[in-house]
């Protein structure tokens, strides 16, 4: 969190604990709605941390050397800075980036911790809270504020600009890579996942009740954490796979390698039955109910959507459609593609273009509202809905009305294309 020197340099003494104390009140004092989580917090005396560092259980460890050093006004604002990495689960989302993105060794969670860091630290001094010695902030590394650990991780590598950052260690709770310091899941004074997930209900709940004393940065996490973000985009891309993997899609027969029974027919050659890439046919919405985010959102899908069938863009065709059917466009690059519509709703109309083409496509993905007619029978290939969220429409003029949704044969997945989708 802030620079400190090596622990080696002091032999002797024990860690102030009323110090330390004083500082986490002067915190909860200053930022009230976090109090329940600063005091949840179970402090572990440690002279192999740095300054002081958290892991996922909820446990703090804290070097005896930095708190003498530090005054009790920065260490309050160390206290913010680490139980901000905990609420925010910046070891959870470390583990998956690395996961989704390959990135693996000690100089990515390094990447993950400066991050991550960037994440806390745009908004959350001031106001009652000093800013720590050598709190990382966005600005010196060329970043804008307010954005997430995710989205800087793209936007800068370690370099010059970091280089002096190769002292920062604010634990597994930062970034998920356990340290060798780590009492682990079995040791004393950690929290149950029951539990660390009651505090960060009541924190948010806090929050919410008074949202005057928060920043931004927080208001939002509080939103998301009362209505936890639908896994959407890997919901949509299971569901394309799982489509596509299917029996008879993407299956054709091939003379390339000759089929094993062609042994028992002398003279006769059999094709074999082959896997090949499977084709997908992108039906949008461009009616008048779908809004330009949700748009912009939907072509974002589209790039998403070539990755989750092996990236083969000359398999992917996206197909605008309001009542009627547009041009059928081979996909390059997302944002060339041009959405025109306004009008009314019929993908059915989408549905027979897409069909018409040759060859025909393996899956068609509907990106839309629901607010449309369905085809009344099943279609040929596999069939996935991503559905931007409305409120149920009615006609108040006949009781007998049942709003159009989604055919059973399709695999719907619900949308969100705000922030918290991301």
């Amino acid at each position: 969190m802030t620079k400190g020197t090596p622990d080696t340099a002091r032999t002797a003494g024990t860690l102030d604990r009323d110090k330390l104390f004083a500082a986490r009140l002067h915190a909860a004092r200053a930022r009230p709605y976090l109090a329940t989580a600063l005091f949840a917090l179970h402090t572990v005396e440690s002279r192999r941390v740095p300054t002081m560092a958290v892991d996922r259980y909820w446990r703090c460890y804290v070097s005896p050397v930095f708190v003498d050093r530090t005054p009790v006004e920065e260490l309050a604002g160390v206290w913010v800075h680490e139980v901000s990495h905990l609420l925010r689960d910046h070891h959870g989302r470390g583990d998956r980036v690395a996961r989704e993105r390959g990135l693996t060794g000690p100089a990515e969670r390094l990447r993950m911790n400066i991050a991550a860091d960037c994440e806390i630290n745009d908004d959350v001094f001031g106001d009652g809270l000093v800013r720590p010695e050598g709190a990382v902030e966005p600005g010196p590394l060329g970043l804008s504020p307010g954005e997430l650990m995710e989205d800087y991780l793209r936007q800068f590598r370690l370099g010059p600009l970091t280089q002096s950052l190769a002292w920062l260690d604010c634990g597994s709770g930062a970034d998920g890579l356990e340290r060798e310091w780590d009492l682990g899941p079995d040791g004393a004074h950690g929290l149950s996942e029951q539990e660390r997930d009651a505090v960060r209900f009541r924190v948010a709940q806090g929050i919410t009740g008074r949202p005057g004393r928060a920043s931004k940065g927080w208001k939002r996490w509080a939103d998301e954490a009362f209505h936890p973000p639908q896994p959407w985009r890997e919901l949509l891309g299971a569901a394309i796979r799982s489509a596509a993997s299917a029996s008879g899609a993407g299956e054709d027969y091939s003379y390339g390698r000759p089929s094993r029974r062609s042994a028992g027919l002398p003279g006769v050659v059999l094709p074999s039955l082959r896997r090949r890439p499977p084709r997908v046919s992108v039906i949008i919405d461009t009616s008048a109910s779908v809004s330009d985010t949700e748009l912009g959102s939907a072509l974002l899908e589209v790039a998403a959507i070539s990755r989750a069938v092996g990236g083969r863009r000359d398999l992917v065709t996206v197909l605008p459609c309001d009542a009627s059917a547009r041009i059928a466009h081979p996909l390059c690059r997302a944002e060339g593609i041009p959405l025109v519509g306004g009008g009314g709703t019929d993908l059915r109309t989408g549905f027979t273009r897409a069909l018409r083409a040759r060859p025909r496509p393996d899956v068609v993905v509907v990106l839309t509202d629901g607010q449309t007619p369905w085809p009344s029978a099943r279609p040929s290939c596999r069939t996935v809905v991503g559905l931007f969220p409305r409120r149920p429409a009615y006609d108040e003029e006949d009781p007998q009305y049942v709003p159009d949704s989604p055919p059973a044969w399709a695999r719907v997945v619900d949308i969100d294309p705000g922030p918290g989708g991301r």
